[in-house]
């Protein structure tokens, strides 16, 4: 359907309000969003906590709530792009709807890019608020601990890891059940009574607009997850929210265009988050990422050193994401295996995935993909092009040393101008630290260490 008509069709979508609830120990809630002349959709969110009931009005619990509503919704406006968006349950400041327009419009830019929608920041949408404000009274509820949202990927395992020592007072987070996840918190020593899965449910309307041939495509989920991981930290009296998002994320995926698969994945995103927090949630609720300051071929690195263990449960692909397997096909089932190709033995890495990819040539154009032959990225979250071709001559190299044959992709990527450029300072590669990030000293400290220095002494000796 088109982007115009439907935003004529229908003009606008609605922010009703929402509806919170006690529920077998765990606070509930659905939310209430229509688009005018089409459909109602009701959201819902089971956040399990000890004592819901105690939170029932509780001010910075009423602003988290709503404000996770405005997260939700645009998975919900993206069906029709409605260019007004009434809200009738609260009231955001000039400021405010300024933040939230910025998120929905870069958490948006795979969407528009690849639905050929031509708009720009101001003109894509009008927030209008019609609701009473909603308390600002900071919280003083007294919070310790930590909130480590957990993926089943690496990214996530490698935190995990590097925080092990403080595991008595940390819990692992994750939205609806996975395997992998809970397979990840339980090998890193969180006991399974500090596991917190959060249940969240979409409304079947919203699939039967997209089975219509409604507007669909990508949102900006980890913003979903921020601004959830925060709600239930307050539930749990935790004061951090502790991610595993690396600087690589702050890639275009769109070559000479900042379209950004992984948004909100991006340090610009947490920059923005972290401030919100602040100034508006008030909840006391710390948020930053904890590998920040690292690239996806350092993580990459740190992981291959752990326990076996550890390789054999985690699961980064989105296609085998519902059999909790990967798929041994897609994108990101490739990327892992360029990136893990300089650490862990060849036989290894295809054991992992399944397929040996990096010998089917029909993989090829992915592969350019990656490594920046072709203009743009896979709509996925991988690494940045340079680290990408950095673990491709890695590979190459330590292949050649041990006398072993090259799969038919390395062969080619042998032979092209980037492994040219990119062979003579491979070597000298994985040494940087972000300065960009919000860590506190002692994990700036702890991360630098473990993940940069020890591996850089390592090479010395």
């Amino acid at each position: 359907m088109n982007f115009s008509t439907l935003r004529k069709d229908y003009p606008e979508f609605l922010y009703r309000g929402y509806r919170v609830s006690v529920e077998e120990a765990a606070l509930c809630i659905e939310y209430d969003f229509s688009i005018s002349g089409l459909c109602d959709f009701h959201p819902r969110w089971r956040i399990p906590c000890t004592e819901p009931q105690g939170f029932l009005g509780d001010p910075a619990v009423e602003r988290m709530v709503f404000s996770l509503g405005m997260t939700e919704l645009v998975s919900y406006w993206k069906i029709t792009c409605s260019p007004v968006v009434r809200i009738l349950c609260g009231s955001l400041t000039e400021a405010q709807c300024g933040w939230w327009k910025k998120l929905y419009f870069g958490g948006l830019g795979e969407f528009f890019y690849r639905n050929g929608i031509e708009t720009d920041p101001e003109g894509f949408m009008t927030i209008r608020c019609e609701g009473k404000p909603l308390t600002e009274t900071p919280s003083d509820r007294s919070l310790k601990g930590r909130l480590i949202p957990v993926g089943g990927g690496k990214d996530s395992i490698v935190t995990l890891h590097l925080l092990r020592h403080l595991h008595a007072d940390s819990m692992a987070y994750m939205i609806n059940h996975r395997d992998s996840s809970v397979a990840a918190a339980k090998l890193a020593g969180i006991p399974e009574e500090r596991i917190c899965e959060v249940y969240r449910s979409l409304d079947p309307n919203m699939l039967e607009c997209n089975a219509k041939g409604f507007l669909n495509g990508h949102t900006p989920f980890s913003a979903i997850v921020a601004f959830s991981a925060v709600l239930t930290a307050y539930l749990h009296g935790v004061g951090e929210v502790i991610l595993s998002n690396e600087s690589s994320a702050c890639e275009s995926t769109v070559s000479q265009a900042e379209i950004n698969h992984q948004y909100s994945k991006s340090y610009a995103f947490e920059h923005d988050f972290f401030t919100y927090e602040q100034e508006f949630l008030r909840s006391g609720v710390q948020y930053y990422s904890l590998l920040r300051p690292l690239t996806e071929f350092q993580i990459a690195r740190y992981f291959a050193a752990l326990s076996p263990a550890y390789h054999e449960i985690f699961r980064s692909c989105n296609a085998g994401a519902k059999k909790d397997a990967w798929c041994g096909k897609c994108a990101k089932c490739l990327f892992v295996s360029v990136i893990l190709l300089p650490f862990l033995p060849y036989e290894r890495i295809v054991s992992l995935i399944g397929n040996d990819m990096l010998g089917d040539e029909a993989y090829g154009p992915v592969l350019q993909e990656l490594c920046g032959l072709l203009p743009n990225k896979p709509f996925e979250c991988v690494g940045s092009r340079k680290e990408v071709n950095i673990a491709l001559c890695l590979g190459i190299a330590k292949a050649e040393q041990a006398g072993m044959p090259l799969p038919s992709l390395l062969q080619g990527y042998r032979q092209s101008a980037l492994y040219e450029e990119y062979a003579p300072i491979a070597a000298s590669f994985g040494g940087e630290f972000d300065t960009e990030h919000h860590l506190p000293k002692d994990m700036e400290a702890l991360v630098q260490q473990a993940c940069v220095t020890a591996f850089q002494t390592k090479t010395q000796s």
